[in-house]
């Protein structure tokens, strides 16, 4: 994994060019990712899971999106289906919503965040995922906001974002369920 290529991108997001994930997590290099926001069909749940205690980034810890680093030679759009269909078995084109920049210590990376919109089947990836199911979107709200709740810093971060993006954008038809 550490041999895998990443897209580096500037801090505007612009490629660069690539690096292994080895030398990213090293350096500290600008790179690219996607994470997915998961919304069940009646828009009422998000799927939350926890990460397995293996992980190098953040192991053991509750996230409120799926997503992963960019490959180089591969698109934002790309990376969001692939990690997906890689981390929760759902095969979607998931719908870009905004860009946001995450930086934690060494960790700097332009973060494409989607949402799609499922209620399953889910087939975890072992390897990353180490338990995930619905939560109501006014509690992971509340637990994002929770200082003591164990999540991964980005997640936290991106939902906030996500939310924020929800409370701005029009509601797409009377009736739907919105945040």
């Amino acid at each position: 994994m550490s041999l895998e290529e990443v897209l580096l991108v500037d801090r505007g997001g612009n490629p660069v060019g690539a690096a292994t994930r080895a030398r990213v997590r090293a350096e500290g290099l600008w790179h690219a990712c996607a994470a997915i926001v998961v919304r069940s069909l009646d828009g009422r749940r998000l799927y939350v899971h926890r990460r397995t205690d293996t992980k190098d980034v953040y192991p053991g810890l509750y996230d409120p999106t799926c997503g992963g680093v960019v490959a180089a030679g591969e698109t934002p759009d790309e990376c969001a289906a692939r990690e997906l269909a890689e981390e929760l078995g759902v095969t979607a084109t998931p719908a870009f919503r905004f860009r946001t920049t995450f930086v934690d210590g060494t960790i700097r990376y332009v973060a494409h965040v989607y949402e799609t919109r499922t209620d399953g089947p889910f087939t975890h990836q072992p390897e990353e995922v180490a338990w995930g199911g619905w939560v109501e979107v006014g509690e992971v709200r509340a637990l994002v906001e929770d200082p003591d709740w164990p999540v991964v810093p980005d997640g936290r971060a991106l939902v906030k974002g996500w939310f924020e993006w929800v409370r701005r954008s029009p509601c797409p038809s009377p009736g739907s369920p919105c945040c």
